[in-house]
């Protein structure tokens, strides 16, 4: 596996066009998609024609440094969810939104906390990052633990999207978190 970051415990790298059944089984536990989708999973054939696809054309377009890694474990290479660092679609390079999205049997071992951790030190070390910013729905308490436990801070609450209005706890909208370079450098 060639590796696009390492942890103590997880290796991160490129997918690859071989990698849409892992993305497929992913989107379709109902507890995974729960706080994006209402736990509707994601049609096969949107992972395989727009999904992954947009991932692999992510790469092109930010050099290979920014964009959704897989994420396994170190021990055994266990295939546990993705991570992502990117620009917003319209933003600029030095501004990122950092995401995960974990399969079950990596919920609660501090997978999340560690993945982004590394990649937040990537961004601001060696991707030329300036700020980073992360969301999730309000009500997902364990993800907004994760960003604070990050130095990320709470910059405010924006409405749900549309697309997301059926989820539970929608009303209460999507929070969003920043940290940047010098708050990241002073922890």
């Amino acid at each position: 596996m060639d590796a696009y970051l390492e942890t103590e415990r997880l290796a991160l790298r490129r997918f690859t066009a071989d990698d849409v059944d892992l993305l497929i089984e992913l989107d379709s536990d109902p507890a995974v998609m729960r706080h994006l989708t209402g736990g509707n999973p994601t049609a096969p054939e949107l992972v395989r024609e727009r999904a992954l696809p947009n991932i692999l054309a992510g790469y092109e377009k930010w050099g290979g440094d920014l964009g959704l890694f897989a994420a396994h474990e170190k021990d055994g290479g266990a295939f546990i969810g993705w991570f992502h660092l990117r620009p917003e679609p319209e933003g600029p390079l030095d501004e990122a939104e950092l995401g995960y999205r974990l399969r079950q049997a990596a919920w609660g071992k501090g997978y999340a906390t560690e993945g982004s951790r590394a990649l937040l030190g990537k961004a601001f070390t060696e991707l030329g990052v300036r700020m980073v910013r992360a969301a999730t729905m309000s009500v997902h308490h364990g993800s907004r633990n994760i960003m604070e436990k990050l130095g990320m801070i709470l910059a405010g609450t924006i409405p749900t999207p549309s697309d997301m209005e059926m989820i539970e706890g929608s009303e209460q909208g999507v929070v969003r978190y920043e940290i940047t370079k010098e708050q990241w450098e002073q922890q």
